[in-house]
This record gives C-alpha cells, structure tokens and sequence, in this order.
C-alpha cells in the first residue's frame, strides 16, 4: 500500500511560522505561540522567536505541563475563522488551542467526497470543539456529532452560534463513541461518510475506557455496517501513538474489501511558512468511493 501527504497550507488566522530543536512557533489570529513538537528535530530558522506564550511540558510521559505568558492573552479566548466557519480558540491545559489547524486538509478533503450531493448524511466521532462538523455544516451536510466530553459539545454548540449555522440540521450526542454506533447499527442507520479522531485513550460519560490499540478495530467493523455502496467516505486520523499509517490502512482494507472504493494512507503535515518544509502531525487512513 502506497503513503500519501495531506498537506495543510497556511490560512488568514493560522500559519506554522517556524519549526525545530522540539518546538514549533505558530501564529493563532493576532497572537503567537511556542509548543512542543518532538518531531521538529532539525534546526530552526530563526534562533529568535517571539511568542505571547509558551507551553512547556511536564517531566511526566502523559502530557502534563503548564502555560507561562510573556503577554496577555484572553482567558476565555479569541475568536478565528477558518473558511466560512468561525470557532473560538483558548489556550488548553493539554497544550493545544481547542482545536486542530493540520486537519484543514481534511476538512476539504471530505467536502470534496460530498460535493454535488442533497443533504449527506455525515458522523463525526470524536467530534471536540464541532470545527470538523461545522465545515461540513456549513455545505449543507446533516451531521451527527458525537463526543464523550459535555464540555467539548457545549463548546461545539457556541462554535455553532459563532459561525451563524445553530439552525442547521446537527445532532449534538453526548456519549460513548462505540456505545453510540453500536446502537444506530441496530437501528439500521446508513451514513454517507464517517470521520473519526479517536485519542491514544479516552473515558465515555459513564467511565468507559478507550484504549485505540484495543478499542479501534471494532469500531472499525461498525462504522464499516454504517456505509453502503452509495455511501462516499470513512476517514481515520491518528495521533501520538506508535503506529503506522500501514497497520491502519491494512485495517480498513480488510473490512471494506466488500464496498469496492479505494483505501488509501500517509501522514498528515502543516507546511512551514519560514522554509516551506512539512512538519507531520498524525497518520491517516481513509475509505473513498
């Protein structure tokens, strides 16, 4: 199976400045940021970066650490537009901003798989902060939206009222993702593409444990009962596990080997705007038809 690169380009309020030594300078709206990136092992193009503030990780291995500020920045965040839908971005304790800027690749990705169709039907598991539902949203897709976190829906929701699309067709599901299509498998439900950001590990709303390694290829075989032959997509991202983009691949090949389409995978990246190199973030695989 060959690899392939979904490359994330620089947009108005989100830009990779520069990159190395383990770190990465990026621009968020007005203000800029340093964050960890192991990845970055080259040298940086610039030895001096000015950042509003900094993420420095703990000692631990589970992501811990903490944010020090050389400026202020709005606690309850700022406001960012990605193409036709707005979000608000804040500064995280899990050292992100609320959102993830290298699935824009994605995103237009899957707008392309739906384009020319009334009204797809599309899930997104693991949904977060609702970015990836809204941009299908906002092209006329009736989206289900699923996440264990009360407080990631509820962000969602304020990203729909931010983006003036809290009046399109958008279920909001608090709930085990695996729990959650297990049950609309049972009720016979069919969706034209499925999106799927699961973490390393996770808990459901009524203590659910989530271990990817363990959990992601029945959740796999689900999804596969969801999709029929007039159905578009399934796409799978990956982050901070030590996999690679083949195991994935391999593992939705087996299960659609049935549909017909096309399984593909690689790495996402974010191109920098200093050098123009690609800084990878996370594999994918992803069913097309």
């Amino acid at each position: 199976m060959q690899l392939h690169q979904m490359i994330s380009e620089l947009w108005p309020d989100y830009g990779l400045i520069d990159s190395g030594h383990g770190r990465k300078l990026e621009r968020y709206g007005r203000y800029r940021f340093i964050r960890p990136e192991p990845q970055a092992m080259w040298a940086p193009a610039s030895a001096d970066w000015s950042a509003d503030g900094e993420f420095v990780p703990g000692s631990d291995e589970d992501g811990g650490g903490r944010w020090y500020f050389e400026r202020p920045v709005p606690q309850e965040g700022w406001p960012l537009t990605w193409d036709n839908v707005s979000f608000t971005a804040s500064c995280t304790p899990f050292r992100h901003l609320g959102f993830f800027p290298d699935m824009d690749a994605v995103w237009r990705w899957m707008r392309g798989q739906t384009a020319g169709m009334d009204q797809p039907q599309i899930m997104n598991l693991f949904g977060y902060t609702g970015v990836g539902t809204l941009a299908m949203a906002a092209e006329g897709a009736q989206m289900v939206h699923v996440d264990a976190s009360k407080k990631s829906v509820q962000a969602a929701r304020a990203n729909a009222e931010l983006s003036g699309l809290a009046d399109r067709p958008v279920r909001w599901i608090v709930d085990d993702a695996a729990k959650f299509v297990a049950r609309e498998v049972r009720r016979g439900r069919r969706y034209d593409g499925i999106l799927l950001d699961p973490p390393k590990y996770g808990r459901g709303p009524e203590g659910e444990v989530w271990k990817l390694e363990e959990s992601l290829p029945g959740l796999i075989a689900d999804c596969r009962k969801l999709l029929d032959e007039n159905s578009r997509f399934l796409f799978l991202t990956v982050y901070a596990v030590r996999m690679s983009a083949l195991a994935i691949g391999e593992l939705l090949r087996q299960e659609f080997s049935s549909l017909g389409g096309t399984v593909e995978c690689g790495e996402l990246a974010v191109r920098e705007e200093a050098r123009g190199l690609l800084l990878p973030t996370a594999i994918w695989a992803r069913w097309s038809r």
